[in-house]
């Protein structure tokens, strides 16, 4: 995408004669804007006369907002949804489906003891083998790298199925 924005401006056109729309994914669950959007979104289209930002979650939420910037400007978050049912012509569900299965495989870790300690140490920063009760569990993630705090909390935002079950997960 860089490198198309990068052609365009070369060939001397701007922003609002090239992209208007811009659509992109969120690994978690939550299609809302990050501050990174936000600023993104008034660098890149900021001056063009009206703009698009659409967001799709993981999970298939989405959030779709037009800013215009003409008269007294303004914005509006528009409702959208996704309409899987029709094929488009350059689809090619079956080498999609093919290349999926081969290249996205689920990943899972817990806190139980596994044979490769080291792995905790090298991914994390630190050994997270160990049982830890929550003041404990908390107290080791605090001493994570940052990388690790990262990992972990994107795991926990692509399982909304725990939220929801929070008296059996946590007892306390």
């Amino acid at each position: 995408m860089a490198e198309f924005f990068d052609q365009q401006v070369d060939l001397g056109r701007t922003p609002e004669q090239f992209a208007r729309v811009w659509l992109h994914s969120h690994p978690g669950d939550s299609p809302v804007p990050s501050s990174i959007d936000e600023e993104t979104f008034q660098r890149v289209f900021g001056r063009c006369d009206w703009a698009v930002m659409f967001v799709i979650g993981q999970g298939g939420k989405t959030y779709a907002r037009l800013r215009f910037n003409v008269g007294p400007g303004g914005q509006v978050v528009l409702p959208v949804q996704i309409d899987y049912s029709t094929a488009f012509g350059p689809s090619d569900v079956d080498a999609w489906e093919k290349e999926y299965k081969a290249n996205v495989h689920r990943s899972s870790w817990s806190w139980e003891p596994r044979e490769a300690l080291d792995t905790d140490q090298e991914m994390f920063g630190a050994d997270l083998s160990e049982t830890y009760d929550a003041e404990d569990w908390m107290a080791a993630f605090e001493d994570l790298e940052p990388e690790g705090r990262s990992a972990i909390l994107q795991e926990l935002a692509s399982r909304p199925d725990l939220w929801h079950q929070a008296e059996e997960v946590m007892p306390w």
